[in-house]
Order: C-alpha cells, then structure tokens, then sequence
C-alpha cells in the first residue's frame, strides 16, 4: 500500500513538471496586437502584452545567484538560475540580451520580467541557465562583444560544474545585438579561450550577419567603427559558413526587413559548410520583441526548436 502511495505520488510530480513546461497558444487578440504594432523594434509596447503572463519573484523551485562576475569588466555580470533540486549534469543554455549594441542588460529593470523569463523556461526544460551582459560602445567597439562572449564561455566552462551543469553541452544563445556578439564570437575562432569554441550549438535570433552593402544605424556605427573597409572582415557570414559549432537561427514574421534578408543571407551561407545548413526558422505572428518576451508565457515556437536543436545536435 506504501508502495503504491510512493508511485502516484511520482507518478503526480511527473505530471505536474509536465504541465509546468507547457503553455497555452498565443491568444488570437494577442496576435493581433503583435500585427498592428507591425514591423517595428518596440520594447515597452512588446512588454507590455507580455509582462502580466509572466512569473514574478521569488520564483518556485529555483535559485537564482545576481551578478556573477565572469571578467573583470563592470560589466561583465551574469545571473544563475539552477533548479532546487534535480538530477545533473545539466545542459547549460547562456542567454546573451539585445540593445542594438549601446544598451540593453540581462535584465531591462530591478523587478521586469525580461530576460528571467527565458532562464525560467531553461530551468523547466532541464538546463542550467546564465543569463549574461556585456560591454557596450561606443566605450568598448569591436571586438569587445566577441571578446566578451570568450570570457563568458570560458567562465562557465570552468565553474558551472560546481552548480550542477555540463560543460561539454553549453549551448550560447543571442538575440538581435546579442545574436550579432554570438555570431562574431563563432565565426571568429580568434577569440576563442576554450578549444573549438568550447560550445555544443550556437543559437542566433534576428541577428546581423554581413555588414557589407548596408547603411549601418548609429549604434552598429558605434561598435564596428566609420570604416567601410572594414565591414567584411567584421561580419561573421565567411565564418558561418566554415565553423564546426552546430547552428541554429531565426527571425521573426514581423521583424523588420533588414533582418530577414540578414536571416537569408546566413542560412545560404551556413549551407556552404560539410556538416549542412543551420537549422532556420521564420516565426509566425512574431516581432523582433515578442519571439523572446514570450518564452515562458504562451506556447513558442522558438522554444519548441531549441528544445529539438540540443536534442537532436542539429
């Protein structure tokens, strides 16, 4: 009797970690508001559709370590977020945030959601997450992000161990500036403090690939410098289209221009190499906001690849 008390009881863990990892579809009215914002990079706006779907602190189930240092810049700070308690090694996802290379942190303000939303889904989906900053121009240009994204990885290389990660399975994941810092950082073995990179995939959403034959915003001008002629060798679309890192990358439906012919541009270049072309996906009903503000509030695509990307290796 004893016994079969234990075994529903598992049985009743399992599935309620099994709810947990699960969301509801994105509504239609939300889908909606998502169109008539239309193609624009809108924070607040995005935020705002987004936040009250989103847990709150203290979160269930996990701890969290603030403003880990991993370099010695001030900006060098990372979060962890590990699970109470669950069986390791984990797999580790490192989350690098957006701010069209001038701005943006691992998390927009003391009490937003935003970025832990995307540690909390890691934690629930078996990883252990860190979620990163970096140094930012026009104070520290090119190549500070790839540098930055060396450090990092080499941090959590040598120390996620001590809380339960698996530092042969580091999967880095970029958003918009942060996606661009990620790609540099594969393309540009350079940099690498790890050998071959240090990492099991690589994962880039609505980044910037070539800088060649585009006019450059003021922030991209800030980081990669006023030089045309030294576009092409700042880009990272070459070293796509050579590295060994497994790939991932996507661009949202709504995105601006720009960046799905940046996303075209990477997966025919990502096509050139002997292990195949990335994996590629364009999201439907999403903005270049709502494609992470998202994870961990209704059912996402996006998170739904990730979880198939590390399963599968490619």
């Amino acid at each position: 009797m004893a016994f079969s008390k234990l075994v529903l009881s598992l049985v009743a863990v399992f599935l309620a970690s099994t709810a947990a990892a699960q969301q509801a579809p994105m509504s239609e009215d939300l889908a909606w508001k998502l169109l008539e914002l239309g193609r624009v990079i809108d924070p607040p706006k995005t935020a705002a559709l987004f936040a009250p779907l989103q847990q709150k602190e203290p979160y269930q189930g996990v701890n969290v370590e603030r403003d880990v240092k991993y370099g010695p810049a001030d900006r060098n700070l990372l979060d962890i977020f590990v699970p109470e308690t669950a069986a390791s090694p984990r797999p580790v996802l490192i989350y690098v945030h957006a701010g069209a290379f001038v701005g943006g942190n691992k998390r927009t303000t003391p009490t937003s959601p935003f970025y832990d939303n995307i540690m909390l889904w890691a934690v629930k989906n078996g990883f252990i997450g860190v979620n990163a900053t970096y140094r930012l121009a026009p104070q520290a240009p090119w190549p500070a992000g790839a540098e930055d994204m060396a450090t990092v990885v080499k941090w959590v290389t040598d120390k996620i161990g001590e809380r339960g990660g698996n530092p042969a399975r580091i999967y880095l994941m970029g958003h918009s500036a942060g996606a661009v810092h990620v790609a540099s950082y594969v393309s540009h073995p350079e940099f690498h403090k790890v050998k071959g990179g240090g990492l099991a995939g690589a994962i880039m959403i609505s980044g910037i690939y070539d800088l060649t034959g585009m006019s450059l915003a003021d922030g991209q001008r800030a980081y990669y410098g006023d030089d045309p002629a030294r576009y092409a060798e700042r880009s990272s679309l070459q070293g796509l289209a050579t590295t060994d890192i497994p790939l991932m990358m996507a661009v949202a439906e709504l995105d601006p221009e720009g960046f799905v012919l940046q996303f075209d541009r990477a997966k025919q270049a990502t096509c050139k190499r002997a292990s195949g072309c990335a994996r590629a996906l364009l999201l439907p009903q999403h903005s270049h906001m709502s494609e992470v503000y998202s994870i961990n509030a209704v059912e996402s695509p996006l998170a739904d690849e990730i979880l198939e990307f590390v399963k599968t290796g490619k």
